[in-house]
């Protein structure tokens, strides 16, 4: 994009201070990555997205094939509509004939009741097909995201999915409505309408044979122009929300560092983009309307001068000519036939701005998760012996070099296994091979001798408690958190787990204990609080191996010790694995594996690397200098 279509709304840069231009660098920066990326799942547009939507309509599909039913029979009766006129005009008034006149009244009114009628009709049916579609497509995009691998969610930023779940849902919700109902009215009216013209004065039915093409192929060459524009407009949007996500969940650090400026010349340059494209796009659309206009005021002017010559030669005879009825019907059906057309530019409008959204949404439908449940897949897990087998992996087959390389480690059932190693040694993405949030790209994990990849998924991950570095809560209480491990646990089995986690002694301080409330994101506990908690809620699992992932890293050393004695009372027989900053909290394992750089780089006791191991002796000495340096 460039700089001169999305300008700042302050005067000029030099205008801005330091921090303001370091974000609006950084805005631009992003932006910039959002041009030369076409981004991942934007597709194209094609047929075969929108039918992979409209598999979604499901119990809709009845209402939504009802709806051009319905419109076709209100555009019947609408389009009957000037010829009854004509009839009451030529029979009824202008003979002063008043039994013609109620005649023709009568049915007249009776036509545009039936119209009315079948119109309210439609409007309901295409009402509760578009909303179906668009609950079912939620649905869908949800479902489909809660079975997504770790891999997969990669792909797809939490802006974006935000943005397909929400504005793209709503703008084909919108399109659908207006396709099954105004796209099928619309053409019916312009082609019932035209045959009433042609039955009333072929020569005058010519002139919208030349006009129809001119604004269509208008209308054709501005929607070809403007949907790349939209296009960028709903990765503007990803790009957006992503901001005001990490604003929101950072706002303590935002506030702690005084970088409110910062963030709001962020947003405020991305809010500007999503502008200008807007008003780029609305300026081409706003083509087609003088178009329009101009084709519906040269159609009445070559209708009036082509009418009133055959009005006068046939001297109102309508077996000569045409009558006053028939000129009148013929400005109608004129409306008619432009005002149509005028719905289908809204039509198309409305088609272009949900094309992009369309395919954004078949993207996540259509996207295979990269860990699946094999057929004939194992159902149990016999023992919960762990091995590495000549394992790399990589985040994804554009990376240019393995995250982990050649690992091979054999973790015996029941044992305790500690992992430590400097950041970005690999030690999470090596975890989470075993319950297959990633798969491995070369060789195997095996789990109880059999390769992890032929497990049940849910059987496999049943079997693995884990507590990630990012200790999530969510909005309810502390009960019902704790209960993600286990629904049917009893509240002795709760209170249990809290104090093997030694999370009890904070929830009982509080005046509703396990009923206490917990904020979104568990915004109103400590660090170390919602680390015991996710800890709590990991061992109601029970499950055969636990994984703590740098998870005791907020609480003090004397709660990791007895964190660490409840575990080796509690649950002997369940394979444990602690990955630790602090040498503390594994010295006591039954191995310990010492990372860097997606390498092993040494394993044993604690004592027998502080021997053999010059990295993990130099990080055990400095914690121990900065122990001694505290007390």
């Amino acid at each position: 994009m460039a700089h001169s279509n999305t300008h700042t709304p302050a005067d000029s840069r030099e205008n801005l201070d330091a921090r303001e231009r370091a974000a609006l660098d950084q805005a631009e920066l992003a932006m910039r990555h959002l041009e030369e990326n076409n981004g991942y799942g934007d597709g194209d547009g094609s047929t075969r997205d929108y039918l992979v939507l409209f598999k979604s309509l499901r119990e809709y599909k009845a209402a939504a094939i009802a709806t051009p039913i319905f419109v076709g029979l209100e555009a019947v009766f609408e389009v009957l509509i000037p010829t009854m006129m004509a009839f009451l005009i030529d029979d009824g008034l202008t003979k002063q004939d008043i039994s013609a006149v109620w005649k023709w009244g009568g049915i007249l009114l009776a036509v545009s009741l039936a119209s009315l009628a079948f119109g309210i009709i439609a409007g309901r049916t295409a009402a509760r097909a578009a909303t179906g579609l668009s609950r079912n497509l939620r649905h869908d995009m949800f479902e489909k995201v809660q079975n997504f691998s770790f891999t997969n969610i990669d792909r797809f930023s939490s802006g974006s999915l935000v943005t397909r779940l929400t504005t793209d849902i709503t703008n084909v919700q919108n399109s659908f409505q207006m396709l099954i109902r105004v796209a099928f009215r619309a053409p019916l009216m312009v082609i019932f309408a035209w045959f009433f013209t042609f039955r009333t004065s072929p020569s005058i039915s010519l002139v919208y044979l030349i006009l129809i093409p001119v604004v269509g192929g208008t209308l054709i060459a501005i929607a070809a122009s403007v949907h790349p524009i939209f296009v960028r407009v709903f990765r503007i949007y990803d790009r957006l929300n992503s901001n005001v996500e990490e604003n929101l969940h950072g706002v303590r650090v935002v506030k702690s560092f005084t970088r409110e400026e910062h963030e709001n010349t962020k947003f405020t340059y991305i809010s500007q983009a999503i502008y200008n494209f807007f008003v780029k796009a609305e300026m081409r659309l706003t083509f087609f309307n003088p178009v329009l206009t101009g084709a519906i005021y040269v159609a009445m002017l070559v209708l009036s001068w082509m009418a009133s010559q055959q009005i006068v030669a046939s001297g109102n005879n309508a077996a000569l000519g045409l009558t006053t009825g028939d000129f009148t019907s013929l400005i109608t059906y004129t409306l008619q036939i432009m005002m149509a057309l005028m719905m289908v530019s809204f039509v198309f409008i409305m088609i272009i701005i949900s094309r992009a959204s369309a395919s954004r949404i078949a993207a996540v439908l259509t996207e295979e998760s990269t860990v699946t449940t094999p057929e004939n897949a194992l159902t149990e897990v016999a023992d919960v012996s762990i091995r590495f087998k000549d394992v790399s992996f990589r985040y994804s087959e554009g990376s240019e070099k393995d995250v982990l390389s050649h690992i091979d480690l054999d973790i015996p059932s029941g044992s305790t296994v500690g992992i430590v190693g400097g950041t970005g040694s690999a030690k999470s993405s090596l975890v989470q091979l075993i319950p297959r949030l990633y798969d491995a790209t070369e060789g195997s994990v095996r789990v109880g001798g059999r390769d992890v990849r032929n497990y049940d998924l849910d059987v496999l991950r049943n079997e693995v408690g884990m507590v990630l570095q990012k200790n999530i809560l969510f909005s309810g209480t502390i009960a019902e958190n704790l209960r993600w491990g286990n629904p049917t646990a009893t509240d002795e089995e709760i209170r249990h787990a809290a104090k093997l986690a030694c999370a009890d002694e904070f929830i009982d301080q509080f005046p509703d204990g396990y009923e206490s409330r917990v904020e979104q994101g568990g915004s109103n506990f400590s660090g170390g609080q919602k680390q015991r908690l996710c800890i709590a809620r990991a061992l109601l699992k029970k499950p055969k191996v636990l994984i703590l992932d740098d998870s005791t890293s907020a609480v003090d050393t004397k709660t990791d010790a007895s964190i660490r004695t409840a575990f080796a009372q509690e649950i002997p027989d369940t394979t444990k694995i602690i990955i630790a900053q602090r040498i503390s909290s594994v010295e006591h394992a039954d191995q310990i594996i010492v990372m860097d750089n997606g390498h092993i780089l040494d394993h044993g006791t604690h004592e027998q690397l502080m021997e053999t191991c010059e990295e993990y002796r130099s990080i055990a000495q400095s914690q121990a200098k900065g122990g001694a340096i505290d007390e």
